[in-house]
């Protein structure tokens, strides 16, 4: 892994792949961008911590890419939001909304196949087993996704999971994007297995340690799960290698644990900066092509903020988001609400 370059040469480009290469570079200055004036807007206090995602896009990106977002669901934790625009705009506003602290954060579109972004570390791994167990059961097309950091792999939750999934062969990829810190706690001090993929031996499923930075490996790595899950063949967990450039979250300092020359090195490997030298080199991107993008990217930020900005705060949403049904006590919980918002009842 001494460069982020994949491993594709510039040489085999015909016009398909080139048109596919600049899609997903595409995809991943948009995540940089979106974090970048997320993490801006938190410094401004317009909204709460988050949590960068710089070194990870092709990790996010080029496993997104082999989803279809049709059939197939995406659970994230709460860095990869950013990096899932195959599955529309609605992701980055209600990630905004979510900043924001307003309570419609959850409350996706139906035809929108992305779990809202959760900050307890593993808690979505079980749902994502659930999930995919249910749509097997009722004899649904399309695989779960999930993402979790390697610290994740640390919890109960993932150990539970994993193995629920490999019994009940679920539907579901495991994409674990070892970042190497678990906010302050490095990967190596975390685990004695060697590598993360090799836990998918205990329960049984497939296991598969992939670049993390270079986004056409980690595409075919999901690919190839995919269609495994999709055939009834169960489970696999992937281990996307890559680094954190970043803080944890906007309320860490890396510089007081991060050694200065490790991130150095991997700054090197930047996926982003590795992948695009590697389309100019096939003549498939250019310096406008860059600018564009980077404009694209702040039109539609600039956009979901302004629509993030305008949704109204409904005080009883909560209860729409909680059930598929409200129940009766919910109900009256409701009627207190708006009682409240308009005077009566006092």
């Amino acid at each position: 892994m001494a460069d982020a370059r994949p491993a594709v040469e510039p040489e085999a480009a015909n016009p398909a792949d080139r048109e596919d290469w600049r899609g997903l570079l595409v995809e991943m200055i948009r995540a940089r961008h979106w974090s970048t004036r997320l993490f801006n807007l938190q410094r401004q206090g317009r909204i709460g911590t988050t949590a960068p995602i710089d070194g990870e896009e092709a990790a996010v990106v080029g496993s997104a890419a082999a989803m279809d977002p049709a059939t197939d669901w995406a659970v994230p934790q709460y860095r990869e939001p950013v990096g899932l625009g195959r599955f529309g705009d609605a992701v980055l506003l209600h990630t905004l909304l979510y900043h924001s602290g307003h309570p419609d954060a959850g409350g996706y579109p139906a035809d929108v196949r992305v779990f809202p972004t959760q900050i307890s570390i593993a808690a979505q791994i079980p749902h994502a087993v659930g999930l995919a167990w249910g749509m097997r059961l009722r004899e649904e097309p399309g695989v779960v996704l999930c993402y979790f950091g390697d610290g994740a792999t640390s919890e109960g939750d993932f150990y539970e999971a994993a193995n629920l999934a490999g019994v009940v062969r679920a539907p579901v990829i495991l994409l674990c994007v070892n970042n190497g810190w678990a906010i302050s706690t490095p990967v190596r001090e975390q685990t004695a297995a060697g590598s993360v993929a090799a836990k998918a031996v205990a329960v049984g499923i497939a296991g598969e340690r992939v670049d993390g930075n270079d986004v056409l490996a980690v595409r075919a790595a999901t690919a190839a799960a995919r269609r495994r899950a999709a055939a009834g063949e169960g489970p696999t967990l992937i281990e996307a290698v890559t680094y954190r450039m970043g803080p944890h979250t906007t309320a860490d300092d890396p510089t007081r644990y991060v050694p200065a020359e490790e991130l150095e090195s991997w700054r090197a490997r930047d996926p982003i900066a590795g992948f695009r030298r590697h389309l100019e080199e096939a003549g498939a991107w250019d310096a406008d092509r860059q600018r564009a993008a980077e404009e694209e990217a702040d039109r539609r930020f600039d956009a979901a903020l302004a629509a993030a900005e305008a949704t109204p705060l409904r005080t009883d949403c909560f209860i729409d988001s909680a059930y598929a049904w409200p129940t009766p006590e919910l109900e009256r919980q409701r009627r207190t609400i708006q009682d409240a918002a308009t005077g009566e009842g006092r």
